[in-house]
């Protein structure tokens, strides 16, 4: 007689619809965990990339998928979450205008409610340190300093019945290898969004921070990337 399956555990994963999240989820999967899909609908211009986690989420098939809403562009401070132009010059050095203030440890922390509620030792993030924007959250030490704190900072850590781990599992892969990555898993790469200024159709701009690091990551991997780009005009500003 078969011996009964391990219940899987659950997970909380972060996904924004990006194809970091994709790859980060599909690495969730791979490592045997039951998948609860966090995103949020916070205020962002490019609105576009929920559409894109209910895709992924459908896709891989989680056991949940849940949408958030909070209110970032009531801060702003942003070109996600105010009326700042997204830079279409190249990729920035320094922290861009496109960081938004606090978003991970936001993120994290409604993911941190999610998996204590739902008896979870796990989080995942597809943040990443090597071919990135340079934001202060996405580095190991918030990382590292963040599940510090959650484990001071909930009911189950401090009794002891759960120990939370944040699991990043990019963040020192370049853009090329979670791209070699999330394909090895089976990541529909034509399903995510990371454009921060699609156009009317949705469809990416080619020329912020977010789509040169993903056409760079492509490129460098010997793949095409499977999205619709809008037609670029060739300007002294965009280059």
């Amino acid at each position: 007689m078969d011996s009964p399956a391990t219940p899987q555990k659950p997970a909380v994963c972060l996904l924004s619809g990006g194809l970091d999240s994709a790859a980060s989820v599909a690495v969730a999967r791979r490592e045997g965990y039951r998948c609860y899909a966090l995103s949020f609908d916070y205020g962002q211009r490019h609105r576009a990339e929920l559409q894109a986690a209910a895709r992924v989420a459908t896709s891989f098939g989680v056991a949940e998928h849940r949408v958030v809403s909070i209110n970032l562009r009531a801060f702003g401070g942003s070109a996600l979450t105010a009326d700042i132009a997204v830079p279409k010059t190249g990729v920035s050095e320094g922290i861009p205008v496109t960081y938004v203030p606090a978003r991970n440890t936001v993120f994290l922390s409604f993911a941190l409610a999610w998996a204590e509620v739902l008896s979870s030792s796990d989080v995942f993030i597809g943040v990443n340190a090597i071919d990135y924007s340079g934001y202060p959250d996405c580095r190991p030490e918030f990382i590292t300093a963040f599940e510090h704190m959650a484990n001071l900072a909930t009911k189950a850590g401090v009794e002891g019945r759960t120990h939370l781990k944040i699991h990043a599992p990019l963040i020192r892969l370049s853009k090329c290898e979670i791209i070699k990555l999330g394909a090895e898993l089976g990541v529909d790469f034509k399903l995510t969004h990371s454009c921060y200024d699609p156009d009317a159709q949705g469809r990416s701009c080619g020329l912020c921070d977010s789509c040169r690091l993903r056409l760079k990551g492509f490129a460098d991997a010997g793949l095409k990337d499977p999205l619709e780009y809008a037609p670029i005009e060739f300007t002294i500003e965009n280059f």
